[in-house]
This record gives C-alpha cells, sequence and structure tokens, in this order.
C-alpha cells in the first residue's frame, strides 16, 4: 500500500508519518494487516510535479495540508479550500479513486463560538468538496472535524493553548489564562494516530455533530476519533502547572487518569535539554546511602540502597508495611526472621537468601519479620532497589529495630 500525506511537515503529518515509517519497517507489529509499501509525504516545498505523480501511485491519501492562521482572511479559503481542490482534481486526472481522508476542524460547525469563523468556512467548504467528490466518483471519502489537538511536536504560541501552557512551564515562563471556566474537547495526538490508522484499514469510527459534538453513529456522515476529553481551560492550565513540582515530590502524574499522563507526556517534550536531568537527594553514612527516587499516593515508593563492603542494613521490621528487594549489583545476603517465639518458646528460625546482581531476584519483606541486607563483598558496593507499599512518614514509620540474629 503506498500513502500519501499533505501537510507532512505539520504537527498531525509529522506524527503519522512516524507512525507510518514505523509500521513500514516493521518496527510495530500491532497492526498485522497493514502492509506499506511507500510514504509520499508532500509539503509547502513541493512541487506540482511530485504531486501529481504521488497521486498516480497513492492507494489511500491523509490531506493534513491547511492554515490555521494567515495574514489575510482570504487565505483561510485558498489553504483550505484551494489545495483541497487541486488535490481532488489531480486524483481524478490520475483516474485514482483511491480512499481520501481530510482533516477538517470542528469550526466547520459554525456552532456557539465558533458562529461566523472565517477558518470554519473555509473548513466546511473543503467538506462539501470531499462529499461531492464522493458523489462523483464513488470514492471513499472520511471527513474528521479535529476538536483541540494536542500532544509533542505541536507549535506553541500558535493555535494550541495546550503546546503553549506546556512550552512556556516547561522553560520557566508565565502564561495567561483569560477565562478558567471556557469549556474544551481535547485529543491527544496518538489516539489521533490511532484512528488514522483505524482509517487507513477501512474501518473508520463514524459519527454524526449534535452542534459541536460528535454523536456515535456507525452510519454517520462524519469521522471521529472515539477518545477524547471534554476539560476546561482552567483544569488544564492547573494540571500543566503542578508538574515541575513533582520532581521536588518525587511524585508522579496519577496513571490512571488518562487525561493528566497524556498531559504531563506532552509537557515532558517541551523540556529543554538541560532539564531532562535532576538531582535526587541521597542520604549518606558510613554504611552507604539510601536514595529515593519516585513517591507515590496509589502504589508507594521507589528506592535505591547502596551498602558498602562488608556492612549490614535494616534489623528493623513493620506491622503492616511491606517491601520488595531487588540486588541489582554485587553479592549479598538477606535475611528474615518472624517475630516473636515459637510454642515452645523458642525464637523463629531465621530464612536466609544469598542474591546477587548477576541473577536478578525479588525478596519479599514480610509484616511482622524483621529482615536485614548484608553486604558480602570485601571490595564492591552492594546496591539494591527497593520498593515499598506506602510513602514513609516520619509521624507513622512502621519500623521497629530488632536484629535478625539473637
Amino acid at each position: 500500500m503506498n500513502i500519501l500525506i499533505t501537510g507532512a511537515k505539520g504537527f498531525v503529518g509529522r506524527n503519522l508519518t512516524e507512525a507510518l515509517k514505523n509500521i513500514k519497517d516493521g518496527k510495530d507489529r500491532t497492526h498485522p494487516g497493514l502492509s506499506i509499501s511507500e510514504i509520499y509525504v508532500y509539503d509547502v516545498d513541493s512541487t506540482a510535479a511530485e504531486l501529481e505523480e504521488y497521486c498516480k501511485d497513492a492507494d489511500f491519501v491523509f490531506n493534513h495540508a491547511g492554515v490555521n492562521r494567515p495574514k489575510e482572511n482570504s487565505e483561510y479559503m485558498e489553504g483550505n479550500f484551494g489545495f483541497a481542490s487541486k488535490l481532488l482534481d489531480t486524483l481524478k486526472a490520475c483516474g485514482n479513486k483511491c480512499p481520501v481522508m481530510l482533516s477538517s476542524s470542528v469550526q466547520a460547525t459554525l456552532c456557539g463560538r465558533f458562529e461566523g469563523s472565517e477558518y470554519g468556512k473555509s473548513k466546511l467548504a473543503g467538506e462539501e468538496l470531499f462529499f461531492d467528490y464522493a458523489r462523483e466518483t464513488g470514492a471513499a471519502v472520511y471527513v474528521y472535524r479535529f476538536p483541540n489537538l494536542f500532544g509533542k511536536w505541536c507549535r506553541p504560541n500558535y493555535n494550541s493553548a495546550i503546546a503553549t501552557f506546556c512550552h512556556n512551564i516547561a522553560n520557566g515562563l508565565p502564561i495567561q489564562v483569560s477565562d478558567p471556566a471556557v469549556e474544551m474537547d481535547v485529543l491527544y495526538i496518538d489516539d489521533l494516530v490511532d484512528e488514522m490508522l483505524c482509517a487507513l484499514a477501512g474501518q473508520p469510527h463514524r459519527c454524526d455533530f449534535d452542534g459541536t459534538k460528535p454523536v456515535e453513529n456507525a452510519g454517520g456522515k462524519y469521522c471521529y476519533a472515539p477518545v477524547h476529553y471534554e476539560t476546561t481551560l482552567g483544569y488544564l492550565a492547573e494540571t500543566i502547572k503542578s508538574f515541575p513540582k513533582l520532581r521536588e515530590s518525587l511524585d508522579v502524574p496519577d496513571s490512571s487518569n488518562a487525561l493528566e499522563s497524556k498531559l504531563y507526556s506532552t509537557w515532558l517534550s517541551y523540556l529543554p535539554a538541560s532539564s531532562f536531568i535532576y538531582d535526587l537527594r541521597m542520604n549518606k553514612d558510613e554504611r552507604g546511602s539510601f536514595t529515593e527516587i519516585i513517591k507515590t499516593k496509589t502504589a508507594g515508593q521507589f528506592s535505591v540502597n547502596i551498602t558498602k563492603p562488608g556492612i549490614t542494613k535494616g534489623n528493623h521490621w513493620h506491622r503492616s508495611k511491606h517491601e520488595k528487594f531487588v540486588v541489582v549489583s554485587g553479592e549479598g545476603l538477606i535475611q528474615l526472621r518472624r517475630i516473636g517465639a515459637d510454642e515452645e518458646g523458642c525464637p523463629y528460625p531465621i530464612v536466609e537468601y544469598r542474591v546477587s546482581g548477576k541473577h536478578i531476584q525479588v525478596v519479599d519483606m514480610i509484616p511482622g519479620y524483621t529482615h536485614n541486607i548484608i553486604n558480602l563483598s570485601d571490595s564492591e558496593d552492594l546496591v539494591t532497589f527497593m520498593w515499598a507499599n506506602e510513602i514513609f512518614d516520619p509521624e507513622r514509620p512502621d519500623t521497629y529495630s530488632e536484629k535478625v540474629e539473637i
């Protein structure tokens, strides 16, 4: 299958192109039904001859070319309707009736705050052009009215509030929120790309529109990405503003909140390279160090423990807290002993595990068992990755000292 992407250097075009390359090169095997031979990329610096060549060979066309911020309103119609007309005329001249996808906008509804929008009018004209083309040629036409898009590689200070918020906050710049209560329907770029691949496979999700809202309808006139989020401008701004603070608290976004997780991925993509790295607090003493890496409200905390040669750490137990130890470098011994005595009044036996970074294993620290970890080496540090089911609370540490060996 040969794919033509117009507007290939734009936000959507770039993300779609890279996704198709992964499929073509066999790096993405999640779409076994798609076989891609060539990907033709067309943009403003391409030639009419290239467009004709691509239109001859294309088995599917994604039309993402368009104008968003022209100097004159007249350029809306020229860029959005004019090029669409040129593309369809070229396909007709080549006798190519392959499926064609149109990147339109919810502004084409001309409803609510979009009433009278010159941009919306140009997009609506492009839609009607495509529907006329489908009736005339019998070709499959997929018209998508995109809501507010966001994700990596979106241009800030252009036509995406999320891109601007992420860029500014990632670079220590202020943001402006005119009205936090403004309602927004937002669509993440990878969810959109997934839908584009559905369209490529001939399985687009169809809908009709109730005002600006897509309403699922298998026989609908339009197409849409089913995974999108209705939110407010204020929520978006406050959520993105909270991300830099996560590094200070060692917290991470709530992975159960899909929108928050996708906003965080987007924010990361705007960080300057100098901010990719950040320091952690290493709690050092003569025995080694202990460094907390991540603290979560729902999944506990993750840490790295370094034990110097010949040193024993731990010798404490927990009533309810439980942990997992994973030695990733060095040679060690983990010991556990149940607290108290058996029916005969004897201490419970010590359970021992020889652990090594050469053979990665998990050892559970059981509630009610005192435990320790010993570096068996005379020269090498013992490095242990540790997870605890709860964040350490100095007011309620649930940690009680007691030696394993009596």
